[in-house]
């Protein structure tokens, strides 16, 4: 949080391309990166018994966050600037947020003492995986192209959705005004997932990830009526509440002790796919093909994935 406020407060003053660059680097490495990854750790490694609801509850949070702060947002350029939108950013996490944190040196040992050990594991007499046991575990190999694969496409589609819209005869703000629909679609599948994870595992939900955003893709791709977008954003913002499963499995299969440099290896990951997405795009216009070939790529990408969940699923 600290580091956001860093970040924030070098966006204010940012006056050229370079220092641009770095307040970009700063906002996207302490905000999108490093607190939706500590959320999701810290819910998996404390909470071991209710894991599932702890990190539907912390999602919801984020759907919340999508839905409301690009509104907000555009509101408070419009009244006091960007620059002060920054500024009143930085003051809100650093007075509201930071003394929230108060206790935690105290809570974290009283975790420690209490299930330090106990791994949180499907077979609980099995030891935590440290990352480098991790990469040379073939079931790793055998999720990642699954995993990655929210993360690519639907920045990929976000980047674009301006690009579709021309292409598809729609206006801009029609789009981007139903963005809320994919905050709210995001809400539904964290809280129904919660308690199945508690009770059965992530892991036999986990090859069913990806068939919201295959949809997605699907309609996206044959539907031209300027409604399609609704169906859409459902499907886009299911597939996004299903990324529960993900930091369950992780903890269920590798245990909790190594957790935050697992998640921190694959998070990286699914950064660069969430870098690359858009460009994979970009290229495929620039051959030539069309949006609905495109979508239609990634689709298959998708399906690919899926089944290589249900491989590594099956493996053990």
């Amino acid at each position: 949080m600290i580091g956001f406020v860093l970040a924030c407060s070098t966006m204010i003053l940012a006056q050229g391309v370079v220092m641009l660059t770095v307040a970009i680097f700063l906002l996207r490495q302490s905000g999108q990166g490093l607190m939706s990854h500590i959320a999701a750790t810290s819910m998996a490694r404390y909470y071991n018994d209710g894991r599932g609801w702890a990190l539907a509850i912390g999602s919801f949070g984020e759907s919340i966050g999508e839905a409301l702060l690009p509104f907000l947002a555009v509101i408070a350029i419009g009244v006091i600037g960007w620059r002060s939108t920054y500024g009143v950013s930085a003051a809100l996490i650093a007075v509201v947020l930071i003394p929230l944190l108060r206790g935690q040196s105290a809570r974290h040992q009283a975790y420690l003492t209490r299930d330090h050990g106990a791994g949180g594991l499907t077979n609980e007499n099995a030891r935590s995986a440290t990352r480098g046991e991790v990469l040379r575990d073939v079931r790793f190999w055998l999720l990642l192209p699954g995993l990655l694969a929210p993360s690519m496409i639907s920045t990929a589609m976000f980047f674009h959705h301006l690009n579709i819209a021309d292409a598809k005869g729609w206006s801009h703000a029609w789009i981007t005004g139903n963005y809320v629909l994919y905050a709210v679609a995001g809400v539904g599948p964290a809280f129904f997932l919660g308690p199945l994870i508690d009770r059965f595992g992530a892991m036999r939900f986990l090859p069913f990830k990806l068939l919201p955003l295959i949809l997605a893709l699907g309609v996206m791709a044959l539907f031209d009526s300027a409604y399609t977008v609704w169906p859409y954003f459902l499907l886009l913002g299911l597939s996004s509440g299903t990324h529960v499963l993900v930091t369950a499995m992780r903890a269920e299969i590798y245990g909790v002790d190594h957790l935050g440099a697992i998640k921190s290896l694959v998070t990286a990951l699914e950064v660069f796919a969430s870098a690359i997405g858009p460009v994979i795009i970009g290229v495929m216009l620039d051959s030539g093909l069309s949006f609905a070939t495109s979508l239609t790529a990634f689709a298959i990408y998708a399906s690919v994935g899926t089944v290589l969940l249900w491989v590594g699923v099956k493996r053990r």
